[in-house]
């Protein structure tokens, strides 16, 4: 099968970038499994495993499709009449109305199920370029991994839970102490390490070596690759019961609430949770060749002239305020 994989990023990324590692991973395993992968994305990419098409955003995207493609994998909203079976892969949240296309594909359940569908597929990475992990040396910090700039995602909930908790530390992996971007915010405790967008073999070993992922995201959490990739490192995971998360983070593997003294209290019992049990539950469920079996059902079923969801999904009900409950 030639599968043609769309989305408007740069490959590879290196350092914040989830749709780009989960197309990246998808495609490597794509070619892995016998198929042929071509990406149409961002003019400058490169892939040593397939061929990349640069995207022109001036000219339509269906006069761009190779003829010798079979299927198209969207990871953009895909235009209309697209000459060749398709999917499309919404990545984030919508909060409107609009009625979205009959195959498209979400990234958990619970995005799904917002959305009126049944029709998902969980991210999955490659942990064979996660390198070796150790799951019984010391660990003495935690971490808040995402783009902290991005209030959502609610890096100040994570400062305010180690610093309940004395002589607990944080790194925080994707922000910087002084951000003016998107409200004004100093951290002058000393026990809070920002390392900025943080990727590569530095981000590996930041995580190597953490207790665990302080998570209290105030939005309806798509997926989280921040959480597959901290379990991945024996991390469990602290969170909001939002979005994807009740589903993603089983009660053996982390704790959710969206009560700031319930998780610094579950900070001081981290390690109830074993660390074995975290890594395997990440590399088992959410590795790219699961990840990858999923797609090819996907793209079976449009092939075959099916539609992934019996009418046009669209958000069952919009979210009224700008950030949900924590206190």
């Amino acid at each position: 099968m030639h599968i043609l994989i769309v989305n408007s990023g740069q490959l590879p990324v290196t350092t914040y970038g989830g749709t780009e590692r989960v197309i990246w991973y998808l495609g490597k395993e794509l070619v892995r499994m016998g198929h042929k992968v071509t990406f149409l994305v961002k003019p400058g990419s490169y892939c040593p495993f397939a061929d990349v098409l640069p995207l022109n955003p001036v000219k339509p995207v269906v006069v761009q499709i190779p003829d010798s493609v079979d299927v198209v994998h969207f990871n953009i909203v895909p235009p209309a009449d697209v000459p060749k079976p398709y999917i499309f892969t919404m990545h984030s949240n919508y909060n409107v109305y609009d009625e979205f296309d009959l195959n498209t594909v979400f990234v958990s359940r619970n995005h799904a199920s917002r959305f009126n569908s049944t029709s998902f597929v969980y991210n999955g990475l490659d942990w064979n370029d996660y390198g070796p992990v150790q799951l019984d040396n010391e660990r003495s910090y935690f971490h808040f991994l995402g783009n902290a700039a991005w209030r959502v995602k609610n890096v100040r909930g994570a400062i305010q839970v180690i610093s309940a908790v004395k002589g607990e530390k944080l790194k925080v992996l994707g922000g910087n102490r002084l951000n003016i971007k998107m409200g004004f915010r100093l951290t002058l405790n000393p026990n809070i390490h920002f390392h900025g967008m943080v990727g590569g073999p530095e981000k590996l070993r930041l995580l190597q070596n953490s207790k665990g992922l302080i998570f209290p995201v105030r939005w309806s959490e798509p997926f989280g690759l921040a959480i597959t990739e901290s379990l991945y490192f024996g991390c469990p995971v602290l969170g909001t019961p939002y979005g994807s998360l009740p589903e993603l983070v089983t009660s053996d593997v982390g704790y959710l609430s969206n009560n700031s003294a319930e998780l610094a209290e579950a900070v001081k019992t981290i390690d109830r949770f074993s660390r074995r049990r975290c890594h395997e539950y990440a590399a088992d469920v959410f590795n790219s060749r699961k990840m990858a079996e999923a797609y090819l059902e996907k793209y079976t079923s449009v092939l075959n002239g099916q539609t992934l969801n019996p009418v046009k999904p669209r958000l069952k009900e919009k979210q009224t305020v700008k950030f949900l409950d924590w206190h």
